[in-house]
């Protein structure tokens, strides 16, 4: 008797132990509990980088040829390549928002290669929420170009192009702190009384002159987006920036992104500058879009009159984006969310 009692004792023990080992071990209050396949629960940590991602990418061709066509023409191939890609941190009051929108594009004429657009635009913005639709915030703007851009009009007879734009001339990078009115998820206005501005020009041969018969020449002596003569910066120390921004689907097929920006020296509030940038996307399929840009520029310091840039174009487009689904379809971030 006393046999099959240690006998029966040692058994129980024995399968205690056993059950102990096969027994689910604790999980941290900071883990997420998830049962597997086999029904085993495990501890994966939670994900922690409160980043949010996305980008947009499209190609854009053009091509006509003519062989003893009677009506006339010029065989010309136009390629163009769009850029739009954003990362986003959010993590309780704090934000940190990076853009960056890029453009370049060419176009062949009876073997004459032109630029039809081209921009570098990268904006940063930290904010820290301080009201429901109020951030205190800093941002940086840099834009500048990727290639050399040329004038091929109003020129002497001798020259068929002259320089006035290439890589880092110029380029500006504008560091900006102030208040920012967000009051939904579309829209932002961004006030900035501290707005010190940076002009590079790595490039002096950029430099021209216009003669009294309205033609242009190169011009070392000349001051260029606001670079004297002679120096390869300009700084704008008290200064003021106002920026808003405008990202919404108009449909489901139709997205808008709008910026537009005012910068001014307290000095000098006869020279305010603007700009605003417009793209308007609509989606004919998944891997097809159209797409119709807009800049406009006013600056005396690159120019006395307005600056215009318009381009239209269908090509193939590619989106990708891990930022998460809006319950409001025409307030969703696809396909470019939060560009500006």
């Amino acid at each position: 008797m006393k046999t099959s009692t240690l006998l029966v004792l040692m058994s129980g023990v024995c399968l205690g132990h056993a059950f102990a080992q096969n027994a689910p071990k604790p999980v941290s209050m900071d883990s997420v509990r998830v049962t597997t396949n086999f029904k085993d629960i495990v501890a994966v940590k939670p994900d922690t980088s409160y980043w949010q991602r996305s980008f947009s990418g499209g190609v854009n061709f053009n091509q006509a040829s003519f062989s003893n066509w009677s009506g006339g023409g010029v065989n010309s191939i136009a390629i163009g390549g769009v850029v739009a890609a954003r990362a986003l941190y959010e993590k309780g009051k704090t934000s940190w928002d990076n853009t960056a929108d890029l453009q370049l594009g060419y176009v062949t004429q009876l073997g004459n290669t032109r630029k039809a657009a081209d921009q570098i635009m990268i904006i940063s913005v930290i904010g820290h929420k301080i009201a429901p639709k109020w951030d205190l915030f800093v941002s940086g703007t840099f834009n500048t170009f990727f290639a050399p851009g040329y004038r091929y009009d109003k020129l002497p007879a001798d020259q068929t192009r002259l320089r006035v734009s290439n890589f880092f001339a110029p380029a500006q990078i504008t560091i900006a702190a102030g208040l920012a009115y967000k009051p939904n998820d579309w829209f932002s206005l961004r006030m900035s009384p501290i707005a010190p501005r940076f002009t590079f020009l790595a490039d002096q041969s950029v430099r021209v002159r216009e003669l009294a018969d309205g033609t242009f020449v190169p011009d070392a002596t000349q001051k260029a987006y606001g670079v004297d003569p002679g120096k390869s910066s300009r700084t704008e120390w008290l200064a003021f920036q106002l920026q808003a921004a405008l990202n919404k689907n108009l449909s489901q097929n139709i997205s808008l992104n709008t910026r537009y920006q005012l910068f001014t020296e307290y000095s000098h509030f006869d020279n305010i500058n603007h700009r605003l940038d417009l793209i308007m996307t609509a989606k004919a399929s998944r891997y097809l879009n159209t797409t119709f840009g807009l800049i406009l520029l006013y600056n005396k310091d690159f120019s006395s009159s307005l600056q215009i840039q318009q381009t239209l174009a269908i090509g193939l487009s590619y989106n990708i984006s891990s930022f998460k689904t809006k319950k409001d379809p025409l307030k969703a971030a696809d396909p470019l969310p939060g560009r500006f």
